[in-house]
């Protein structure tokens, strides 16, 4: 398989914030986001082949039993996905799979102890096109959907999406890095959104635009 990096850190988004993982980051992705702040795992020949085993042996090493599977798109990689997935569920992981909101994820991944996280892309990211909506419907209560929200535009067809489907997961919008949280959150408390959470990009207020964090 493909991998980009693999690295220990604290997550940075969604409901697992603040908590030491694993993280996985499989290379490629079939979308282009105008704000993709990860484009050494999407373009170029940035990456290394591994065995399923050797991914394994390499998470083993860092003694933490979180771990995130994320990209890129990691579902290009369905297969591989679905074999480290098995491995690592069979070793007593658990598993955050991060993903956009146009593959379905595996079988495997819709078990106890993995949680899906899913974006949908708004327009500032110019992939909303991409979407596949009966997705969103799918996700569990314990799952979560995002929306990255540069501006008023974005806001509002977040708000239309929540509205229109019935979405179950957890809701979570993340302004673009360099957007201000405040205004997000001054948006959200205005409208009385009362089941969505505004969360930052946690890595990137205590390390910059770093990789490997």
């Amino acid at each position: 398989m493909k991998i980009s990096e693999i690295f220990f850190s604290l997550q940075g988004e969604g409901l697992e914030i603040g908590l030491p993982t694993v993280f996985i980051r499989l290379f490629a992705c079939d979308l282009r986001c105008t704000w993709c702040d990860t484009m050494y795992a999407v373009e170029g020949r940035d990456f290394r082949d591994h065995r399923v085993s050797e991914v394994v042996d390499e998470v083993d090493k860092h003694e933490c039993k979180r771990v995130c599977i994320t990209g890129g798109e990691p579902l290009i990689q369905i297969k591989e996905v679905e074999e480290l997935a098995t491995h690592l569920l069979d070793n007593n992981y658990t598993i955050l799979l991060e993903t956009s909101g146009h593959k379905m994820p595996p079988p495997i991944l819709w078990t106890e102890n993995s949680t899906i996280s899913m974006d949908c892309k708004c327009p500032s990211s110019s992939m909303q096109d991409k979407m596949d909506f009966g997705l969103f419907t799918e996700l569990r209560a314990k799952d979560q959907l995002k929306f990255v929200i540069q501006d008023d535009v974005d806001y509002e067809y977040a708000k239309g999406i929540l509205s229109k489907y019935n979405i179950r997961a957890n809701i979570i919008f993340q302004p673009t890095h360099g957007s201000e949280l405040g205004w997000l959150t001054e948006k959200v408390i205005e409208d009385k959104l009362g089941h969505i959470r505004v969360l930052p990009q946690l890595h990137k207020i205590i390390w910059g635009e770093k990789r490997g964090v």
